[in-house]
Protein backbone atom coordinates (compact mmCIF):
# COMPACT_ATOMS: atom_id res chain seq x y z
CA UNK A 1 0.00 0.00 0.00
CA UNK A 2 1.07 3.66 -1.02
CA UNK A 3 1.30 6.53 1.72
CA UNK A 4 2.85 9.72 0.92
CA UNK A 5 3.44 11.80 3.89
CA UNK A 6 4.24 15.26 3.72
CA UNK A 7 6.05 17.66 5.89
CA UNK A 8 7.54 21.18 6.66
CA UNK A 9 5.25 23.11 7.09
CA UNK A 10 4.11 26.10 9.87
CA UNK A 11 3.91 29.30 10.83
CA UNK A 12 6.17 31.77 9.28
CA UNK A 13 6.26 35.53 8.24
CA UNK A 14 5.79 37.34 5.46
CA UNK A 15 9.05 37.11 3.12
CA UNK A 16 10.40 33.62 4.92
CA UNK A 17 10.99 30.76 3.65
CA UNK A 18 9.95 26.77 3.80
CA UNK A 19 11.12 23.35 2.64
CA UNK A 20 8.71 20.80 2.04
CA UNK A 21 9.09 17.23 1.67
CA UNK A 22 6.84 14.02 0.70
CA UNK A 23 8.27 11.25 0.72
CA UNK A 24 6.47 7.86 -0.98
CA UNK A 25 6.12 4.22 0.92
CA UNK A 26 5.22 1.27 -0.51
CA UNK A 27 5.10 -0.32 -3.57
CA UNK A 28 5.00 2.07 -6.38
CA UNK A 29 6.78 2.41 -9.84
CA UNK A 30 7.32 4.03 -12.23
CA UNK A 31 6.90 7.55 -11.01
CA UNK A 32 6.77 10.18 -13.80
CA UNK A 33 5.20 13.19 -11.93
CA UNK A 34 5.68 14.72 -9.15
CA UNK A 35 4.06 17.52 -7.51
CA UNK A 36 2.48 20.03 -5.10
CA UNK A 37 -1.09 21.66 -5.00
CA UNK A 38 -2.41 23.10 -2.34
CA UNK A 39 -5.82 24.17 -1.22
CA UNK A 40 -6.32 27.68 0.83
CA UNK A 41 -9.88 27.77 3.17
CA UNK A 42 -12.82 27.85 1.30
CA UNK A 43 -11.33 27.54 -2.32
CA UNK A 44 -10.60 24.82 -4.85
CA UNK A 45 -7.23 22.80 -4.68
CA UNK A 46 -4.75 24.51 -6.87
CA UNK A 47 -1.97 22.96 -8.82
CA UNK A 48 1.51 24.97 -7.62
CA UNK A 49 4.12 22.82 -9.65
CA UNK A 50 5.82 20.01 -10.67
CA UNK A 51 8.16 17.79 -11.81
CA UNK A 52 8.72 15.16 -14.63
CA UNK A 53 10.51 12.59 -15.64
CA UNK A 54 13.63 14.34 -17.26
CA UNK A 55 13.60 17.06 -14.89
CA UNK A 56 11.38 19.07 -16.34
CA UNK A 57 9.63 21.69 -13.90
CA UNK A 58 6.24 23.53 -14.17
CA UNK A 59 4.76 26.37 -11.95
CA UNK A 60 2.34 28.08 -11.28
CA UNK A 61 2.18 31.61 -12.45
CA UNK A 62 2.02 33.41 -9.12
CA UNK A 63 4.94 30.97 -7.38
CA UNK A 64 7.40 31.85 -10.28
CA UNK A 65 10.72 32.70 -8.89
CA UNK A 66 9.93 32.08 -5.38
CA UNK A 67 9.66 28.74 -5.04
CA UNK A 68 11.83 25.77 -6.37
CA UNK A 69 10.59 21.92 -6.89
CA UNK A 70 13.12 19.18 -6.72
CA UNK A 71 12.97 15.35 -6.56
CA UNK A 72 14.97 12.53 -5.61
CA UNK A 73 13.84 9.40 -7.33
CA UNK A 74 15.91 7.13 -5.17
CA UNK A 75 13.76 7.91 -2.53
CA UNK A 76 10.76 8.52 -4.17
CA UNK A 77 10.65 11.77 -2.87
CA UNK A 78 9.77 15.20 -3.83
CA UNK A 79 10.56 18.86 -2.04
CA UNK A 80 9.47 22.85 -2.47
CA UNK A 81 11.64 25.32 -1.53
CA UNK A 82 9.47 28.25 -0.58
CA UNK A 83 11.38 31.83 -0.44
CA UNK A 84 9.49 35.15 -0.55
CA UNK A 85 6.22 33.84 1.22
CA UNK A 86 3.04 35.78 1.02
CA UNK A 87 -0.26 35.86 3.37
CA UNK A 88 -2.13 34.34 0.13
CA UNK A 89 0.24 31.47 0.22
CA UNK A 90 -1.44 30.24 3.13
CA UNK A 91 -2.67 26.83 2.67
CA UNK A 92 -2.89 23.23 2.73
CA UNK A 93 0.21 21.53 0.81
CA UNK A 94 -0.53 18.57 -0.84
CA UNK A 95 2.17 16.37 -2.82
CA UNK A 96 1.12 14.23 -5.99
CA UNK A 97 3.10 11.59 -7.34
CA UNK A 98 2.32 8.49 -10.12
CA UNK A 99 2.19 8.33 -13.16
CA UNK A 100 -0.82 8.85 -16.25
CA UNK A 101 -3.32 6.89 -14.52
CA UNK A 102 -2.54 6.55 -11.47
CA UNK A 103 -1.97 9.13 -8.61
CA UNK A 104 -1.37 9.17 -4.95
CA UNK A 105 -1.88 11.91 -2.75
CA UNK A 106 -0.58 13.17 0.65
CA UNK A 107 -2.73 13.89 3.41
CA UNK A 108 -1.21 17.54 3.13
CA UNK A 109 0.83 20.10 5.71
CA UNK A 110 -0.38 23.26 6.55
CA UNK A 111 1.45 26.52 5.72
CA UNK A 112 0.51 29.74 7.47
CA UNK A 113 2.20 32.87 6.49
CA UNK A 114 0.81 35.79 8.88
CA UNK A 115 2.68 38.51 10.62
Amino acid sequence: QVQLVESGGGLVQPGGSLRLSCAASGSIFSITVMGWYRQAPGKAREFVANIISGGIANYEDSVKGRFTISRDNAKNAVYLQMNGLKPEDTAVYYCKLGRPGLYYWGKGTLVTVSS
